[in-house]
């Protein structure tokens, strides 16, 4: 059963709008990303996918990240839209003992995405699940619910968003 929109306020979105098969847009707005109290990715060009009922995830161009936050690891996933992922581990600053943060298959890319999200090739994804921060021009990012969906929240986007108990059918 679908459930009933939020209704967007000035400036917002509603992810209900957004389409599917999902839309790649691309963007302007300052992204950082944080772990173990470092920024390790930074940029002002991106891409998001906008998908019906998923806020919207931000891929950057991979130039964005820190040199060596990026470790290559096993495994791979496949979209229906997009092709097939393979993932990284993101490396961050020190921890309390102080060795590198590490978020385990915290990262993604399409090294060959289907036509439609060419764009993305060689462009990487973080799932602000596994990381200290995400920030969407200067905007703490909520994490989207369901650790399989690497969306980003911010105040911009209205749900409900998939993820959330009970929201495997929409």
């Amino acid at each position: 059963m679908r459930p009933r929109p939020e209704k967007p306020g000035p400036g917002q979105e509603s992810v209900w709008d957004y389409p599917r098969p999902p839309a790649l847009e691309e963007s302007s707005e300052s992204i950082e990303v944080e772990l173990g109290g470092v920024v390790v990715a930074r940029t002002t060009r991106s891409w998001r996918v906008l998908e019906t009922s998923h806020p919207p995830t931000y891929y950057l161009p991979r130039e964005a990240f820190a040199e060596g936050v990026l470790r290559p690891t096993d495994g791979s996933s496949a979209c229906e839209w997009k092709g097939y992922a393979a993932y990284f581990d993101l490396v961050g600053g020190p921890g309390p003992d102080g060795t590198p943060v590490v978020a385990p298959r915290a990262a993604w890319t399409y090294p060959a995405p289907t036509p439609a999200f060419a764009a993305l090739a060689d462009a990487v994804a973080v799932t602000p699940l596994a990381v200290d921060a995400c920030r969407v021009d200067g905007e703490v990012v909520v994490a989207q619910e369901g650790g399989f969906y690497g969306g980003w929240i911010t105040s911009r986007v209205v749900g409900p968003f998939k993820g959330i108990p009970g929201s495997w059918g929409w």
